[in-house]
């Protein structure tokens, strides 16, 4: 297994704002580089974390039995087989991630319920034929079933635009009718000229990886599908659970989310 420890992965970092254990110095160091310039960052992705939990719920409670989460990051509490198969023991989930030390926790920690499927493969989202012809997805997945397919907070580290629309159109395809589309992704939109020029400073000298994208770029990777309701909102709007004073509202960075059918 090769490691590179000393250059900061998205997974680890992700981890270090969630709270949890699972990171190294880069990571915390490009954490708090990122959290100094936008001090939203952490509650964001404590966010976007229930979004998650709030997704899988709603798709679970729909009758949806399988998922597909590519970027899943380290494991932390309500997990996707966490989520649904508390619903729906039967539920089945494929984790994918490209960081090998998320698929070592993963094989270890994320036990689902013996009545579903768990399986995990490392593999790149850049990559959609690997991850739709690796065997364990084959042997877990029915993709002549409805499958909910979970990009989430995973798309803006890839920084090309084509790619990215072409990624989620190869793995959109690979889908049958009835399947769902599950997405957030960074954006500017919300952002004061300050905090986008603070962004692309950041951007340019390679203090984040993320690439942020508009709410009409983020539009074209769901062209016909159709989009659940409340549409695409900010990750804590979401059919939120809580009050609106209480979710993180900033002028420097937001979070896009969206859950979309395919007819």
């Amino acid at each position: 297994m090769d490691i590179d420890t000393s250059v900061p992965h998205p997974a680890r970092r992700y981890n270090y704002w969630l709270g949890g254990k699972d990171h190294f110095a880069a990571d915390r160091e490009s954490g708090d580089a990122i959290a100094r310039a936008f001090p939203i960052v952490v509650e964001l992705a404590r966010a976007n974390r229930a979004f998650l939990r709030r997704a899988v719920t709603f798709l679970s409670e729909q009758g949806v039995r399988q998922f597909l989460d590519i970027g899943t990051g380290l494991p932390a509490p309500d997990n996707t087989h966490e989520v649904a198969q508390r619903i729906a023991p039967d539920a089945r989930v494929v984790y994918v991630d490209n960081d090998p030390i998320v698929m070592t926790h993963a094989r270890a920690l994320l036990q689902g319920d013996p009545r579903g499927r768990t399986a995990y493969l490392e593999a790149d989202l850049r990559d959609p034929e690997a991850i739709l012809g690796h065997p364990a997805l084959k042997e877990t997945l029915d993709l002549t079933r409805p499958v909910a397919l979970l990009l989430v907070a995973v798309l803006h580290f890839v920084h090309d635009d084509e790619q990215v629309a072409a990624v989620v159109r190869r793995l959109r395809d690979a889908l049958p009718s009835g399947s769902y589309l599950v997405l957030t992704h960074g954006t500017m939109d919300f952002s004061s000229p300050e905090g986008i020029r603070a962004y692309e400073q950041m951007f340019a000298r390679g203090g984040t990886d993320v690439r942020a994208r508009s709410r009409s770029m983020i539009e074209t990777y769901l062209t016909g599908l159709e989009i659940v309701e409340p549409g695409i909102v900010r990750v804590s709007d979401w059919r939120a659970e809580d009050r609106p004073e209480d979710r993180p509202v900033s002028d420097n960075l937001g979070i896009y989310s969206v859950v979309a059918r395919k007819p």
